[in-house]
């Protein structure tokens, strides 16, 4: 005597997932790394380029020369998102304008301006760290144990 087998029922999540899988367009990722590589190292050289003008007009030394270079690329990447160019940029970009300083400023500039309507304080001040808050922190705390570690090695 034969016993006939349960038909399962179709997963109608799973059907739909390999539906749209089939549908969607493969990504480009070997053009998207090359234009992420060429798109990070051109802001790099900008950098660079900042810094060599710090060092050679405003006779600061290389050492001192770092931090006025940084806040030069925040503040251009602050102005490029307060105008919206950098959002379109960083679309087409990809990774390599979210991975220099610059991304980092773009991610605060763009959710303060975002939450501007609800006041400057709970507004702009309250939603400007939501996402950079988390990164703030963990960038501290792995400084902290990364400088554990070296102390440990070298001076234990």
């Amino acid at each position: 005597m034969a016993t006939k087998a349960k038909a399962k029922p179709l997963d109608p999540n799973a059907t739909y997932k390999q539906l749209v899988d089939k549908h969607r367009p493969a990504r480009p990722m070997f053009k998207n790394t090359v234009r992420a590589f060429i798109v990070g190292g051109c802001i790099c050289v900008i950098g660079q380029l900042v810094q060599m003008f710090f060092i050679r007009v405003a006779g600061f030394s290389q050492t001192d020369a770092a931090n006025p270079t940084v806040a030069v690329m925040i503040l251009l990447s602050v102005i490029l998102t307060a105008f919206g160019v950098y959002d379109k940029f960083a679309q087409w970009a990809g990774a390599g304008s979210a991975v220099p300083v610059t991304g980092f400023a773009n991610t605060m500039a763009a959710a303060a301006m975002e939450h501007r309507s609800e006041g400057w304080v709970t507004g702009v001040g309250g939603n400007m760290f939501k996402l950079a808050g988390p990164v703030i922190v963990y960038g501290v705390v792995s400084a902290f144990f990364v400088a554990l570690v070296r102390y440990i090695i070298f001076h234990v």
